[in-house]
C-alpha cells in the first residue's frame, strides 16, 4: 500500500515505516501519596482511555533518566482521584 509522505517514519536500523492509528481517546496519569508523611511515593499510573474500555499500566522508572517500563494491570470498575487543581475528588473511571 501507498501510504501520504506526512505517515513515514525511518526507524533506527533504516526502515522507512508508517504510523497507522489504532485507537484514540483520552489518557489519565496519576501518582500515589503516602497519607501519614505526604511524601510522593515512586509509583506513577498511566490509563489509556476509548469509548468502549480503558487499560491501566504502571509506570515503573528505569535507571536510564526519562524511560519507563509499563506493566498493565489489571482493569479496575472505579477510579477516583484528588484533583489538588480544583481541591475535589474526579471520577475517571
Amino acid at each position: 500500500m501507498k501510504y501520504p509522505k506526512e505517515v513515514l517514519t525511518k526507524s533506527k536500523t533504516g526502515k522507512i515505516e508508517a504510523r497507522i492509528l489504532e485507537e484514540e481517546g483520552q489518557y489519565y496519569i496519576y501518582s500515589y501519596e503516602d497519607i501519614a508523611s505526604g511524601k510522593k511515593e515512586n509509583k506513577t499510573k498511566l490509563i489509556l482511555k476509548n469509548q468502549d474500555k480503558h487499560k491501566e499500566f504502571f509506570l515503573i522508572p528505569l535507571k536510564e533518566r526519562g524511560k519507563f517500563l509499563a506493566l498493565e494491570s489489571e482493569p479496575k470498575d472505579e477510579i477516583a482521584v484528588w484533583d489538588p487543581k480544583t481541591k475535589s475528588v474526579r471520577k475517571i473511571i
